[in-house]
């Protein structure tokens, strides 16, 4: 696990949680799009309404980039430009910044392709649910609310995570 630089794994960290992010917002959107087109074959007053799902969906998305910001403003360079850093430089502090930082991403990011893809699921029972019966929107639309609060759980996860996590900028006194 050492031989890649922490802040290679910081890096992957903020990919990972963006990058997983987007696809669960792309998984959702695709489930509950397809059938929110099909069930306005048949009801069409759906339509609009049923947007709704496709904006959980998206907020997924969000979470990431959120994620990604507030983990893009921890990874600082050391001060000094240097071939090599000196041995009495904080090297469990170095490693612990990049591999929570890592843990943070891939944490947030799974979490959001569970919640695009559980949003995505709800979303498109809602649809065809509420072709059949209109008041059943507001019944399933409470489930889907639920499945999206799945992704702020991870985003908070990823928060607390990554809240120690400091790259040292200068060695230990």
């Amino acid at each position: 696990l050492t031989h890649m630089s922490p802040y290679g794994y910081a890096n992957f960290g903020i990919a990972f949680g963006l990058g997983l992010s987007v696809v669960g917002a792309a998984w959702g959107i695709w489930l509950t799009g397809s059938s929110l087109v099909g069930a306005a074959v048949k009801a069409p007053r759906i339509r609009s309404k049923n947007l709704i799902s496709v904006i959980f969906c998206e907020a997924t998305a969000i979470y990431g980039v959120i994620m990604a910001i507030i983990l893009a403003n921890k990874v600082k360079k050391p001060d000094e430009a240097v071939s090599q850093l000196p041995e009495d430089w904080d090297w469990p502090g170095y490693y612990y910044a990049g591999y929570g930082m890592f843990s943070s991403g891939l944490s947030v990011g799974l979490t959001n392709v569970a919640s695009g893809v559980s949003v995505g699921i709800a979303g498109s029972a809602c649809a065809i649910a509420d072709a059949q019966d209109a008041s059943l929107f507001v019944k399933i639309l409470i489930v889907e609310i639920f499945a999206s609060a799945l992704g702020i759980f991870g985003i908070i996860v990823g928060i607390i995570q990554s809240n120690a996590c400091t790259f040292p900028i200068a060695a230990l006194e």
